[in-house]
């Protein structure tokens, strides 16, 4: 069954190495059903936290989010 509420991670005011740290424990969290996690960085003050990220991304429905793709249905 997949899920219908995919997790959101708020990565406001984070630095690159909290902002890892709190996605990797959501991706060690994530369970089978889990198909993407929404990862919501801003934009306002550059796109340091986007652009750290180097899997397979996808647009979210604002620049300030990202949607960080974990499997394909």
């Amino acid at each position: 069954m997949v899920s219908t509420e995919d997790p959101a991670i708020d990565l406001h005011g984070l630095f690159q190495d909290e902002a890892i740290k709190v996605i990797d424990k959501a991706l060690k969290n994530a369970d089978d059903s889990t198909y993407q996690i929404k990862l919501i960085h801003g934009y306002n003050r550059g796109t340091s936290l986007k652009d750290m990220i180097v899997v397979r991304v996808q647009p979210g429905d604002n620049l300030g989010t990202t949607i960080l793709v974990l499997r394909e249905l």
